[in-house]
Protein backbone atom coordinates (compact mmCIF):
# COMPACT_ATOMS: atom_id res chain seq x y z
CA UNK A 1 0.00 0.00 0.00
CA UNK A 2 1.34 3.43 -0.93
CA UNK A 3 1.40 5.75 2.06
CA UNK A 4 1.26 9.57 1.99
CA UNK A 5 4.62 11.26 2.22
CA UNK A 6 3.82 12.57 5.69
CA UNK A 7 2.94 9.13 7.04
CA UNK A 8 4.32 8.42 10.53
CA UNK A 9 6.32 5.24 10.99
CA UNK A 10 4.23 2.23 12.01
CA UNK A 11 4.84 -1.06 13.74
CA UNK A 12 1.81 -3.11 12.63
CA UNK A 13 2.40 -5.67 15.40
CA UNK A 14 1.55 -3.15 18.10
CA UNK A 15 -2.11 -3.46 19.08
CA UNK A 16 -2.22 -1.65 22.42
CA UNK A 17 -2.71 -3.02 25.93
CA UNK A 18 -5.25 -5.70 26.74
CA UNK A 19 -8.73 -4.50 27.70
CA UNK A 20 -9.22 -4.13 31.43
CA UNK A 21 -5.54 -3.65 32.28
CA UNK A 22 -4.82 -1.11 35.02
CA UNK A 23 -3.00 2.13 34.21
CA UNK A 24 -0.64 1.61 37.15
CA UNK A 25 0.19 -1.47 39.24
CA UNK A 26 -2.04 -1.70 42.29
CA UNK A 27 -4.44 1.00 41.01
CA UNK A 28 -7.61 -0.52 39.52
CA UNK A 29 -8.94 1.19 36.41
CA UNK A 30 -12.56 2.31 36.29
CA UNK A 31 -14.53 -0.25 34.28
CA UNK A 32 -14.77 0.19 30.54
CA UNK A 33 -13.79 3.76 29.95
CA UNK A 34 -13.40 4.70 26.31
CA UNK A 35 -12.43 7.69 24.18
CA UNK A 36 -14.47 8.95 21.25
CA UNK A 37 -12.93 11.22 18.61
CA UNK A 38 -14.82 13.26 16.02
CA UNK A 39 -12.47 14.42 13.25
CA UNK A 40 -13.75 17.45 11.37
CA UNK A 41 -12.31 19.77 8.78
CA UNK A 42 -11.65 22.56 11.29
CA UNK A 43 -11.72 20.89 14.73
CA UNK A 44 -11.09 17.56 16.43
CA UNK A 45 -13.54 16.91 19.28
CA UNK A 46 -12.71 14.30 21.91
CA UNK A 47 -14.56 12.89 24.88
CA UNK A 48 -13.76 10.28 27.53
CA UNK A 49 -16.84 8.30 28.51
CA UNK A 50 -17.85 5.50 30.83
CA UNK A 51 -19.77 2.51 29.50
CA UNK A 52 -23.09 4.24 30.18
CA UNK A 53 -22.18 7.15 27.94
CA UNK A 54 -21.49 9.63 30.74
CA UNK A 55 -18.99 12.27 29.65
CA UNK A 56 -16.03 12.28 32.06
CA UNK A 57 -13.68 14.65 30.25
CA UNK A 58 -13.60 16.53 26.95
CA UNK A 59 -11.19 18.37 24.71
CA UNK A 60 -11.31 20.20 21.40
CA UNK A 61 -8.22 20.99 19.31
CA UNK A 62 -7.88 22.56 15.85
CA UNK A 63 -7.47 20.27 12.88
CA UNK A 64 -4.02 20.81 11.32
CA UNK A 65 -4.07 22.84 8.12
CA UNK A 66 -3.55 21.41 5.63
CA UNK A 67 -5.19 18.33 7.17
CA UNK A 68 -2.70 15.81 5.79
CA UNK A 69 -2.98 12.26 7.19
CA UNK A 70 0.29 12.25 9.13
CA UNK A 71 -0.31 15.63 10.72
CA UNK A 72 -3.85 14.65 11.71
CA UNK A 73 -2.60 11.36 13.16
CA UNK A 74 -0.14 13.19 15.39
CA UNK A 75 -2.76 15.76 16.43
CA UNK A 76 -5.22 13.04 17.44
CA UNK A 77 -2.56 11.07 19.31
CA UNK A 78 -1.38 14.12 21.24
CA UNK A 79 -4.96 15.12 22.06
CA UNK A 80 -5.86 11.63 23.31
CA UNK A 81 -2.83 11.60 25.62
CA UNK A 82 -3.68 15.10 26.82
CA UNK A 83 -7.28 14.08 27.51
CA UNK A 84 -6.33 10.87 29.32
CA UNK A 85 -2.77 11.10 30.68
CA UNK A 86 -3.49 8.45 33.33
CA UNK A 87 -4.64 6.00 30.65
CA UNK A 88 -7.99 5.09 32.15
CA UNK A 89 -9.25 4.34 28.62
CA UNK A 90 -7.52 1.73 26.49
CA UNK A 91 -9.92 1.89 23.55
CA UNK A 92 -10.46 4.71 21.07
CA UNK A 93 -13.15 5.16 18.45
CA UNK A 94 -12.54 7.69 15.67
CA UNK A 95 -15.25 9.15 13.46
CA UNK A 96 -13.92 10.62 10.21
CA UNK A 97 -15.48 12.39 7.22
CA UNK A 98 -15.56 9.54 4.74
CA UNK A 99 -15.98 5.76 4.45
CA UNK A 100 -13.79 3.14 6.08
CA UNK A 101 -13.02 -0.37 4.98
CA UNK A 102 -15.15 -3.25 6.28
CA UNK A 103 -12.60 -4.05 8.98
CA UNK A 104 -12.68 -0.41 10.21
CA UNK A 105 -8.91 -0.05 9.90
CA UNK A 106 -8.49 2.11 6.78
CA UNK A 107 -9.76 5.60 6.04
CA UNK A 108 -10.73 4.86 2.44
CA UNK A 109 -11.18 8.41 1.18
CA UNK A 110 -12.24 11.83 2.37
CA UNK A 111 -13.10 14.25 -0.40
CA UNK A 112 -12.86 17.26 1.92
CA UNK A 113 -9.43 16.40 3.41
CA UNK A 114 -6.26 16.45 1.26
CA UNK A 115 -4.28 13.27 0.69
CA UNK A 116 -6.73 10.86 2.32
CA UNK A 117 -6.78 7.68 0.27
CA UNK A 118 -6.58 4.25 1.94
CA UNK A 119 -4.87 5.69 5.02
CA UNK A 120 -4.15 3.02 7.70
CA UNK A 121 -5.21 5.41 10.44
CA UNK A 122 -6.07 2.75 13.02
CA UNK A 123 -2.60 1.17 12.74
CA UNK A 124 -0.86 4.54 12.93
CA UNK A 125 -2.78 5.60 16.02
CA UNK A 126 -2.34 2.27 17.79
CA UNK A 127 1.42 2.46 17.23
CA UNK A 128 1.56 5.83 18.98
CA UNK A 129 -1.13 5.47 21.60
CA UNK A 130 -0.61 1.86 22.68
CA UNK A 131 -4.40 1.73 22.81
CA UNK A 132 -6.79 -0.20 20.57
CA UNK A 133 -8.46 1.83 17.84
CA UNK A 134 -11.44 1.42 15.53
CA UNK A 135 -12.71 3.76 12.81
CA UNK A 136 -16.12 4.80 11.56
CA UNK A 137 -17.78 7.31 9.28
CA UNK A 138 -18.52 10.48 11.22
CA UNK A 139 -22.21 10.63 10.30
CA UNK A 140 -22.61 6.96 11.24
CA UNK A 141 -21.02 7.79 14.58
CA UNK A 142 -23.40 10.70 15.09
CA UNK A 143 -26.32 8.40 14.33
CA UNK A 144 -25.02 5.80 16.78
CA UNK A 145 -24.72 8.48 19.45
CA UNK A 146 -28.29 9.62 18.84
CA UNK A 147 -29.52 6.02 18.92
CA UNK A 148 -27.73 5.44 22.22
CA UNK A 149 -28.65 8.54 24.20
CA UNK A 150 -30.32 10.99 21.85
CA UNK A 151 -33.21 11.51 19.47
CA UNK A 152 -33.14 8.03 17.90
CA UNK A 153 -33.41 5.96 21.08
CA UNK A 154 -36.79 4.60 20.01
CA UNK A 155 -35.04 2.62 17.27
CA UNK A 156 -36.61 1.97 13.89
CA UNK A 157 -35.47 3.05 10.46
CA UNK A 158 -33.59 6.34 10.67
CA UNK A 159 -31.41 8.46 8.44
CA UNK A 160 -29.19 11.29 9.60
CA UNK A 161 -27.80 14.15 7.55
CA UNK A 162 -24.95 16.27 8.85
CA UNK A 163 -25.17 19.76 7.35
CA UNK A 164 -21.81 21.47 7.71
CA UNK A 165 -18.53 21.70 5.79
CA UNK A 166 -19.92 18.84 3.73
CA UNK A 167 -23.16 16.88 3.87
CA UNK A 168 -22.62 13.52 5.50
CA UNK A 169 -25.13 10.76 5.97
CA UNK A 170 -25.89 7.75 8.12
CA UNK A 171 -28.52 5.05 7.70
CA UNK A 172 -29.95 2.79 10.40
CA UNK A 173 -32.32 0.02 9.32
CA UNK A 174 -33.98 -2.20 11.87
CA UNK A 175 -31.81 -0.73 14.59
CA UNK A 176 -28.51 -1.55 12.84
CA UNK A 177 -26.19 0.67 10.85
CA UNK A 178 -26.26 0.05 7.12
CA UNK A 179 -22.80 0.40 5.60
CA UNK A 180 -23.00 -1.84 2.52
CA UNK A 181 -20.84 -4.76 1.48
CA UNK A 182 -17.63 -2.71 1.38
CA UNK A 183 -18.32 -0.27 4.22
CA UNK A 184 -18.92 2.76 1.98
CA UNK A 185 -22.73 2.93 1.84
CA UNK A 186 -24.70 5.85 3.22
CA UNK A 187 -22.86 8.73 1.53
CA UNK A 188 -26.18 10.54 1.32
CA UNK A 189 -24.70 13.97 0.58
CA UNK A 190 -23.27 12.75 -2.71
CA UNK A 191 -26.56 11.90 -4.41
CA UNK A 192 -27.31 13.95 -7.53
CA UNK A 193 -29.59 16.97 -7.32
CA UNK A 194 -28.83 18.78 -10.59
CA UNK A 195 -26.89 17.13 -13.45
CA UNK A 196 -25.65 20.55 -14.58
CA UNK A 197 -24.82 21.84 -11.10
CA UNK A 198 -21.47 22.69 -9.51
CA UNK A 199 -18.73 20.08 -9.68
CA UNK A 200 -18.36 17.98 -6.54
CA UNK A 201 -15.02 16.62 -5.33
CA UNK A 202 -16.60 13.17 -5.55
CA UNK A 203 -16.70 13.52 -9.36
CA UNK A 204 -20.45 14.06 -9.36
CA UNK A 205 -22.06 17.31 -10.49
CA UNK A 206 -24.78 19.07 -8.59
CA UNK A 207 -24.65 16.78 -5.56
CA UNK A 208 -26.77 17.49 -2.50
CA UNK A 209 -23.56 18.56 -0.74
CA UNK A 210 -23.01 21.31 -3.29
CA UNK A 211 -26.32 22.90 -2.34
CA UNK A 212 -26.83 22.10 1.34
CA UNK A 213 -23.34 22.41 2.85
CA UNK A 214 -21.97 25.68 4.22
CA UNK A 215 -20.44 26.33 0.79
CA UNK A 216 -23.82 25.65 -0.79
CA UNK A 217 -25.49 28.15 1.52
CA UNK A 218 -22.80 30.67 0.54
CA UNK A 219 -24.04 30.39 -3.05
CA UNK A 220 -27.37 31.74 -1.80
CA UNK A 221 -26.01 34.48 0.47
CA UNK A 222 -22.62 36.07 1.24
CA UNK A 223 -23.51 36.19 4.95
CA UNK A 224 -22.12 33.74 7.48
CA UNK A 225 -24.67 31.14 8.65
CA UNK A 226 -24.82 32.53 12.20
CA UNK A 227 -25.52 36.04 10.91
CA UNK A 228 -28.08 34.76 8.44
CA UNK A 229 -29.84 32.88 11.24
CA UNK A 230 -29.74 35.92 13.53
CA UNK A 231 -31.32 38.09 10.86
CA UNK A 232 -34.00 35.49 10.17
CA UNK A 233 -34.72 35.28 13.91
CA UNK A 234 -35.32 39.04 13.80
CA UNK A 235 -37.77 38.64 10.91
CA UNK A 236 -35.54 39.89 8.08
CA UNK A 237 -37.37 38.96 4.88
CA UNK A 238 -34.26 38.51 2.74
CA UNK A 239 -32.70 36.13 5.26
CA UNK A 240 -35.95 34.19 5.59
CA UNK A 241 -36.08 33.85 1.80
CA UNK A 242 -32.54 32.41 1.74
CA UNK A 243 -33.43 29.79 4.34
CA UNK A 244 -36.63 28.95 2.46
CA UNK A 245 -34.63 28.32 -0.72
CA UNK A 246 -32.13 26.25 1.24
CA UNK A 247 -34.99 24.18 2.66
CA UNK A 248 -36.45 23.69 -0.80
CA UNK A 249 -33.16 22.26 -2.07
CA UNK A 250 -32.77 20.02 0.97
CA UNK A 251 -36.34 18.81 0.50
CA UNK A 252 -35.65 17.88 -3.12
CA UNK A 253 -32.69 15.78 -2.01
CA UNK A 254 -34.63 14.18 0.82
CA UNK A 255 -37.42 13.19 -1.53
CA UNK A 256 -35.08 10.74 -3.31
CA UNK A 257 -33.89 9.32 -0.02
CA UNK A 258 -37.44 8.82 1.24
CA UNK A 259 -38.43 6.85 -1.84
CA UNK A 260 -35.45 4.51 -1.41
CA UNK A 261 -35.42 4.10 2.38
CA UNK A 262 -38.87 5.19 3.70
CA UNK A 263 -37.43 6.01 7.14
CA UNK A 264 -39.55 6.75 10.20
CA UNK A 265 -37.17 9.47 11.34
CA UNK A 266 -34.85 11.94 9.65
CA UNK A 267 -32.34 13.61 11.95
CA UNK A 268 -30.48 16.78 11.01
CA UNK A 269 -27.07 17.45 12.55
CA UNK A 270 -24.08 19.67 11.84
CA UNK A 271 -23.73 23.41 12.25
CA UNK A 272 -26.53 24.39 9.86
CA UNK A 273 -29.11 22.30 11.70
CA UNK A 274 -29.34 25.10 14.27
CA UNK A 275 -31.35 27.05 11.70
CA UNK A 276 -33.79 24.18 11.06
CA UNK A 277 -36.70 26.19 12.47
CA UNK A 278 -36.23 28.49 9.48
CA UNK A 279 -35.85 25.93 6.72
CA UNK A 280 -37.92 22.91 7.83
CA UNK A 281 -41.25 24.38 6.65
CA UNK A 282 -39.83 24.58 3.12
CA UNK A 283 -38.46 21.02 3.43
CA UNK A 284 -41.92 19.74 4.34
CA UNK A 285 -43.54 21.69 1.52
CA UNK A 286 -41.25 19.98 -1.01
CA UNK A 287 -41.78 16.53 0.46
CA UNK A 288 -45.56 16.89 0.44
CA UNK A 289 -45.40 17.90 -3.21
CA UNK A 290 -42.85 15.33 -4.40
CA UNK A 291 -43.27 12.23 -2.23
CA UNK A 292 -46.29 9.96 -2.22
CA UNK A 293 -48.05 9.87 1.14
CA UNK A 294 -47.37 6.15 1.54
CA UNK A 295 -43.60 6.80 1.32
CA UNK A 296 -43.65 9.44 4.06
CA UNK A 297 -46.26 7.90 6.30
CA UNK A 298 -45.47 8.55 9.98
CA UNK A 299 -42.30 10.46 9.06
CA UNK A 300 -40.68 12.77 11.61
CA UNK A 301 -37.90 15.26 10.81
CA UNK A 302 -36.11 16.94 13.68
CA UNK A 303 -32.66 18.16 14.76
CA UNK A 304 -30.27 15.87 16.60
CA UNK A 305 -30.71 16.00 20.36
CA UNK A 306 -27.00 15.82 21.19
CA UNK A 307 -25.73 18.64 18.99
CA UNK A 308 -22.05 18.52 18.12
CA UNK A 309 -21.43 15.93 20.84
CA UNK A 310 -23.19 13.13 18.98
CA UNK A 311 -20.19 12.20 16.83
CA UNK A 312 -17.69 11.66 19.63
CA UNK A 313 -20.29 9.78 21.70
CA UNK A 314 -21.07 7.48 18.79
CA UNK A 315 -17.37 6.91 18.14
CA UNK A 316 -17.02 5.89 21.78
CA UNK A 317 -19.94 3.49 21.36
CA UNK A 318 -18.22 1.98 18.31
CA UNK A 319 -15.15 1.29 20.41
CA UNK A 320 -17.22 -0.30 23.19
CA UNK A 321 -19.12 -2.51 20.76
CA UNK A 322 -16.21 -3.56 18.57
CA UNK A 323 -13.28 -3.73 20.96
CA UNK A 324 -14.91 -5.44 23.92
Amino acid sequence: MNQPSDAPSVDPSVRGPEAGSSPEPGLPAPSRQVIGVDLGGTAIKLGRFDDQGQLLAELEVPTPQPALPGAVTMAIAEAVDQLDPERWADRVGVGLPGPTDRAARLARISINLPGWLDVPLADWLESRLQRRVTLGNDANCALLGEAWLGAARAGGDTILLTLGTGVGGGVMLGGSLFSGHGGAAGELGLIGLDPDGPTCRSGNRGSLEQYCSIAGLARLSPLEPDELCRLADAGDSAALAVWARYGQLLGIGLSSLLYVLTPELVLLGGGLSGASHHFLPAVWAELEQRVLAVSREGLEIRPCALGNGAGRLGAARLALDRLG
